[in-house]
């Protein structure tokens, strides 16, 4: 077939065998490396679908929050929607959150955060960096000491934990089971404490920390009781450090400064 040359040749070059070699090799580097990078690992986020529609019933779970910083009440609702219902790859998931109370001073940024967590529930993948980033809040007037002892650095780190307790229970977070042998240790300091207390009492001493008569014994959500003079613990941010053989020890994490 001839074929007719409109431009000026400024030169040519003959392929030969070899040429043609090269480049069957370069094609078949460049074919195995793109299969090597679809072989790759990837992140094992689950994204839910565009699709995806707020069904007509979500299943949810309701939490108080009584702070002492506000008179009423909050109650935190947080709905799930129930991906692949019936299948062996069945799994719940947060969809939605709403936070009602009377109080209304802190109405406008409530609706925002909630609004922004919801879209960011629907959005899929993971999303308990929530937890984290708000348990990281900070009051610049002081946090306060929820009911059993813990310790909440605002109302919006109560609000992270909640967030956190109802991940777990739908099991998107996996708490960290405590061995048996620490679980033996708590229970033995308990004994001692309470043993040297006893003793006490019986004899007569004076307990050297005497708190205000209307202190409550501070009870955990386990239904394990502190004495009222317990000191918070900076692990697990419970008042429950106690003195022990000169050496400040936690009856709640069994953590202690002497090891």
């Amino acid at each position: 077939m001839a074929v007719k040359i409109e431009k000026k040749i400024k030169g040519y070059s003959v392929v030969t065998p070899e040429d043609k070699a090269k480049e069957a090799a370069k094609a078949a580097a460049a074919s195995a490396a793109s299969a090597k990078a679809e072989e790759l690992p990837t992140a094992d986020v689950i994204q839910m679908h565009e699709r995806i529609e707020r069904p007509e019933i979500l299943i949810g779970s309701t939490y108080k929050i009584k702070s002492p910083l506000f008179e009423h009440a909050l109650y935190v609702t947080i709905n799930d929607i129930v991906l692949n219902a019936g299948t062996e790859h069945e799994s719940r998931r947060p969809f939605e959150i709403f936070i009602n109370s009377k109080n209304m001073d802190h109405f406008q940024w409530i609706v925002a955060l909630t609004r922004i967590m919801s879209a960011v529930f629907r959005k899929g993948g993971d999303v308990t960096f929530l937890v984290d980033e708000m348990k990281a809040v900070f009051d610049p007037r002081g946090g306060y000491f929820k009911a059993g002892g813990v310790y909440m650095p605002s109302l919006v780190a109560e609000l992270g934990a909640i967030v956190e307790d109802h991940l777990k229970s739908i099991g998107m977070i996996h708490d960290p089971e405590m061995s048996d042998s620490h679980r033996e240790l708590i229970a033995e300091k308990r004994r001692a404490y309470e043993e040297r207390s006893k003793k006490n009492s019986d004899a007569g001493a004076s307990i050297a920390v005497i708190a205000p008569r209307n202190e409550d014994v501070t009870v955990t959500g386990d239904g394990a009781s502190f004495p009222p003079s317990a000191t918070m613990c900076h692990k697990c941010s419970t008042k429950a450090v106690v003195i022990m053989d000169g050496c400040a020890t936690c009856l709640n994490c069994g953590y202690s400064k002497c090891g």
